[in-house]
């Protein structure tokens, strides 16, 4: 066997050298009852597939239907195979790749979009540049007193990557972030 095929305790392994991995978006409507999520978790682990983000929300109460959007990444044919074995889940309604949809309507890529808390100690200089650096943003602040601030950021995951490199100088405390929300372009629905 090829050393560069070695099982690795990762599906990645079985990619071809010339496949380069890339990030994809799945959008998965399911059944809102218990063990779903644990069920749908359960597969990427067991394969070995990494879940980059992760965001469930009941969507259609009367229906008793959620929406899982799942960022992950993997070369096209691990992609594949994903949503295959996603698709064969009982609770599982439909899986869309929003990523390659987009793509196949000649649309732009979906709307992603993630929500973080970001909490900033410091007094002095350091406190009027958080401030002003939020402002540029678009943050705001939801919470403050005279030795920290917390901020509300919304937008891209780069946009909020860029924002909490900005602010570990100036005294960057705690993160939490909700994990990405996405949508295709135009008319349809998923």
């Amino acid at each position: 066997m090829n050393a560069q095929l070695q099982p690795t305790g990762s599906a990645y392994f079985i990619a071809k050298e010339t496949e380069k991995p890339e990030n994809h978006t799945l959008s998965v409507l399911v059944d809102n009852e218990p063990g779903v999520l644990a069920r749908v978790i359960g597969l990427f682990s067991g394969r070995g597939y990494n879940i980059e983000s992760l965001t469930v929300s009941e969507t259609e109460h009367e229906k008793h239907l959620s929406r899982i959007t799942i960022v992950t990444r993997g070369t096209p044919h691990v992609l594949e195979q994903i949503k295959h074995q996603l698709e064969r889940i009982v609770p599982v309604h439909r899986v869309v790749d929003l990523t390659v949809r987009s793509h196949e309507l000649g649309q732009e890529r979906p709307l992603e979009r993630e929500l973080a808390l970001v909490k900033v100690a410091g007094t002095g200089d350091s406190r009027v540049e958080a401030l002003r650096l939020a402002d540029a943003f678009r943050a705001s602040v939801i919470d403050a007193n005279t030795e920290h601030f917390i901020f509300e950021i919304t937008g891209k995951g780069s946009k909020l990557d860029q924002f909490i490199a900005i602010m570990k100088p100036l005294g960057l405390v705690e993160i939490c972030r909700t994990g990405v929300a996405a949508m295709n372009r135009g008319p349809q629905g998923m």
